[in-house]
């Protein structure tokens, strides 16, 4: 069930949007609000799922994985259950989602390089049972992530 926000709520999401480490004094003053009425406001979207979580936005070529890629897999329908938890285990999967389209799941994945993809497509990922085709996206450039994004 979605919460009702304000045009406070929705400021206060944009600037931990932007910068997850603020303390709540530089929130409140950012947006104009008691330091009291910040901690209620982000307890209260945090308690409500609004605010999933906080994370640190890594860098990962920083991290030696140069390859990026998206992976598109058609699927028997049956298997998505037991597919997703199989998906969720690989190395290199970043982000997995449940498509409708031309094809029924869609994953980022991130790895050293070319090798080490071919090596999670078509070892790993076209070896599970259930997974009847794949097709790989190779990303060339990626710009900084938009606001909010992962």
């Amino acid at each position: 069930m979605a919460i009702r926000v304000d045009d406070v709520d929705r400021q206060i999401l944009a600037e931990l949007t932007a910068d997850g480490r603020l303390s709540m004094r530089s929130l409140a003053e950012r947006v104009h609000v008691s330091r009291a009425n910040a901690y209620a406001r982000v307890d209260r979207l945090r308690e409500a799922g609004v605010i999933r979580g906080f994370r640190a936005d890594v860098d990962p070529g920083a991290l030696g994985l140069g390859t990026t890629a998206y992976v598109t897999l058609n699927l028997t329908q049956h298997h998505w259950r037991t597919l997703r938890a199989r998906l969720q285990a690989l190395p290199g999967v970043v982000h997995i989602g449940l498509v409708g389209g031309e094809f029924d799941v869609i994953l980022l994945v991130r790895t050293r390089d070319n090798e080490e993809l071919r090596r999670l497509v078509f070892e790993q990922i076209q070896n599970i049972e259930g997974v009847l085709t794949t097709r790989t996206l190779l990303v060339f450039e990626e710009p900084e992530p938009l606001s909010g994004d992962e």
